[in-house]
């Protein structure tokens, strides 16, 4: 099963520089998408069924702000769109389908830069997550998490950690954060296939062209918990796909 992941800035922005005929090409058996910016029920038939798929979304809470859908080449066995926590199922992050025996969250987790009520939002939604996706693992299921993070967990995982160190997105309570989610079992699928590998980012600044230089972030992942590690096959990033300003990433894990 091959799982792939992208943060786009907007569907509708993304379907206009060809996020329709990527997915013709590449044709995951999942396509996880964050900040759609769009409420399904403003959408077409032809963008919820983009490809022939069938998609699974949060509504929308806020105008052209957050949201996640999930596309399935098969459907979905069962589906929702919320991570049973009222504080933080208002601002469409999260979308948990059902394919095969794995349960997969599309997650689009909170930015912290915005002010110190958002950091310690986006902590506290770390905290919640992490409980829920343990409790669902100690059930007896597999679980397969991946999104958009917005946290660089270590120095490799970002161009210039030095200059950021004091920026949300590479803070010490933050990383910390992604250091808990390991202790607990949950495994970065990229960094665990390739330890050393150096420039290898997926969110890159627009505003100072960034990416033509690739002065990036590592800030998408796929997670697996090792209980589950050994379906893993194959994990990767696919820089060189362009549309918005992070770029896919995927996840081979044997069903």
């Amino acid at each position: 099963m091959r799982i792939h992941s992208w943060n786009v800035n907007g569907i509708r922005a993304s379907i206009a520089k060809g996020l329709g005929n990527w997915l013709q090409a590449t044709r995951p058996d999942v396509l996880c998408l964050q900040e759609t910016k769009a409420d399904p029920r403003s959408l077409t038939e032809g963008v919820l069924n983009l490809g022939g798929y069938q998609s699974y979304w949060t509504p929308l809470r806020r105008k052209g702000y957050a949201g996640v859908a999930t596309y399935c080449l098969q459907p979905a066995a069962t589906w929702c769109s919320e991570l049973a926590a009222a504080k933080f199922d208002d601002e469409g992050r999260v979308v948990v389908t059902d394919v095969g025996d794995v349960s997969l969250y599309n997650v689009y987790f909170p930015n912290g830069k915005a002010s110190p009520e958002r950091l310690a939002y986006k902590l506290d939604f770390y905290r919640a997550f992490l409980d829920r996706v343990d409790s669902v693992v100690q059930s007896g299921r597999c679980v397969v998490f991946c999104g958009d993070v917005n946290t660089a967990h270590n120095a490799i995982d970002l161009a210039r950690p030095a200059v950021n160190a004091r920026v949300s997105g590479f803070l010490p309570d933050e990383r910390a954060w992604l250091d808990r989610w390991a202790e607990h079992g949950w495994v970065d699928t990229f960094r665990y296939l390739h330890p050393d590998t150096r420039d290898a980012y997926t969110w890159w600044d627009m505003k100072t062209g960034a990416r033509a230089r690739n002065v990036g972030w590592r800030l998408d992942y796929c997670y697996v918990h090792n209980r589950y590690l050994d379906r893993l096959q194959g994990a990767g990033i696919a820089a060189d796909v362009t549309g918005s300003d992070h770029c896919p990433i995927w996840l081979d894990l044997a069903e």
